[in-house]
């Protein structure tokens, strides 16, 4: 029942063997936080957010590791989708199952468009030069 993956110094996301609600909006999820059931659109929503890089270099790095949260992300939502299908052997899932099964595939579906738009922002920076408009200094 270990917690897989490494979120963030921080925030630890994990996928546990059962469904649980999300503590904010009750939608099932098996993702975790500190044990406490969440889904990844109201983890994103408690994201803390961070004060704008200086340099070039540190606008790379925020990139990358923008990739590497969403990747482990994709590798949670999977793992949880794939949870969920192999509940049912025969492929046929009783009533609540149906929704289960909705329910995983928009996190898994919500998982890869988050890292998509991570390597784009990462690719446009590299290719442009553009800082993308929440990296960008204030003030």
């Amino acid at each position: 029942m270990g917690l897989t993956p490494k979120y963030s110094g921080a925030m630890v996301l994990g996928v546990r063997d059962c469904m649980a609600q999300c503590a904010y909006c009750q939608t099932e999820t098996q993702l975790h936080y500190g044990g406490t059931p969440i889904c990844v659109k109201c983890s994103e929503e408690r994201e803390v957010k961070r004060k704008p890089p200086l340099t070039q270099n540190e606008i790379r790095r925020v990139l990358v590791d923008g990739i590497v949260k969403a990747t482990a992300r994709v590798s949670a939502a999977n793992e949880g989708f794939s949870a969920t299908m192999s509940q049912f052997p025969s492929g046929l899932p009783h009533p609540d199952g149906v929704q289960r099964i909705k329910n995983a595939s928009h996190e898994l579906s919500a998982a890869r468009k988050e890292m998509m738009r991570a390597h784009q922002r990462l690719n446009e920076f590299i290719d442009t030069g553009v800082v993308p408009d929440d990296l960008k200094q204030t003030g």
